[in-house]
């Protein structure tokens, strides 16, 4: 079965390296440097395991920037396109995924095509109405950035949403990558599906902006957040687990699902989820301004990324703890390894971590890092727990 997988970030190239062992497979990017990193078998994301596996294992993959070529003759077309949410519409940008849907009928109309994008609820049936000739599932995704490969391997479970033997048959094919024997497999309406993977990611958002409003409590009131936050765990309902403070939830999904969700509430009553996207305003808010009760001239922003292990920083929440200090008009560095320019959104990018370390008054991380342990006078950071 030859199989396109569409875009290759995250979703992708995990979905491409994991079918990719029993089939073969084309990638389809619109980056030649991701392409080329692929077929010279190098991951062009940090991601440990797809590192190994591109270098080690025998995979039937190769990346072409040529949509003809990729998706002509396949059976299967995985569609991981960017889906980013635009706030002026109030909704995801799905301009992406429709493009490759249009491309998959005129150049595979038999293909399956299966969404691997965040979507809107309602949006796969809407594809189906404007595309009646075409397959179309919607299966989504859960990982985590730098263990994108692993989550596949081991996933939690396997969901897809359409009413065909083609949504069993992709399933299958999932469970046939995975390392793991019984992995949970739902068949489901395609609505349900896409808002099981938004209602999921709000659940998560909803338990970091709980801890992190925990710990805003806590330092408020001159009580240790981290006792708190052991005690509260213990209840076995609760679990001492996901419940490391933060400067906010942050990342390519977590912020703009949960404010996809907002907006696919429009017409039904709620408050739960309008509170969970301003208690992450509100948190970024509290953290700025505790930094600033330090007055420093010059805070330093030691990494832009959400999490070890990871080279993404698209959305962190250590960025919009920077906007507030600079609207301020406290001077800020920033040293972060993955940036070539030399300045980041007008803030000086400090590639030396001893001199970033020396003209910083105050250090802003996200999480702890050994780098800064002979400094910790220095550092103002969240991150009670050491860990994710």
């Amino acid at each position: 079965m030859k199989i396109a997988v569409v875009g290759l970030g995250y979703v992708g190239l995990a979905n491409a390296v994991i079918l990719a062992q029993r089939h073969p497979v084309v990638a389809l990017d619109v980056d030649a440097g991701r392409v080329e990193a692929v077929n010279e078998r190098r991951s062009p994301i940090v991601d440990p395991d797809l590192e190994d596996y591109l270098a080690n294992r025998e995979l039937d993959l190769r990346a072409t920037l040529d949509a003809e070529d990729a998706l002509s003759g396949a059976e299967l077309v995985i569609i991981s396109t960017p889906t980013n949410y635009d706030p002026e519409k109030d909704f995801f940008d799905t301009s992406t995924v429709e493009a490759v849907l249009a491309q998959v009928e005129s150049v595979a109309p038999q293909a399956s095509a299966v969404i691997k994008s965040t979507i809107p609820v309602g949006f796969t049936d809407r594809m189906r109405a404007k595309h009646p000739g075409l397959t179309i599932l919607f299966s989504p995704e859960f990982l985590r950035e730098g263990r994108a490969l692993y989550d596949n391997l081991h996933p939690s479970r396997i969901i897809v949403g359409g009413d065909s033997p083609e949504a069993k048959v992709f399933a299958d094919l999932l469970s046939e990558g995975s390392l793991d024997d019984d992995v949970p497999v739902l068949l489901t309406g395609a609505a349900e599906a896409e808002a099981i993977k938004l209602f999921a990611n709000t659940f998560l958002a909803m338990r970091v902006a709980f801890f992190n409003e925990l710990d805003t409590y806590a330092l408020s009131r001159g009580i240790d957040p981290r006792a708190v936050i052991e005690g509260v765990g213990l209840d076995p309902r609760i679990g001492l687990h996901y419940n490391n403070p933060s400067f906010g939830y942050g990342g390519y999904c977590l912020p703009k699902d949960t404010r996809q969700l907002l907006a696919n509430y429009q017409d039904v009553p709620q408050n739960l989820i309008r509170a969970i996207v301003d208690s992450n305003t509100t948190r970024k808010d509290f953290i700025a301004e505790d930094i600033l009760r330090r007055r420093p001239k010059v805070v330093g922003l030691y990494r832009l990324v959400m999490k070890e292990g990871s080279d993404n920083f698209r959305m962190s929440s250590i960025q919009g703890v920077m906007k507030r200090l600079k609207a301020k008009g406290v001077e800020v560095l920033v040293h972060e390894p993955t940036l070539t320019d030399k300045e980041f959104f007008h803030s000086e990018v400090v590639p030396d971590v001893e001199e970033f370390i020396s003209r910083s008054d105050v250090i802003l991380t996200n999480r702890r890092s050994p780098a800064l342990a002979s400094v910790e006078d220095k550092v103002y950071t969240r991150d009670l727990f050491g860990r994710d």
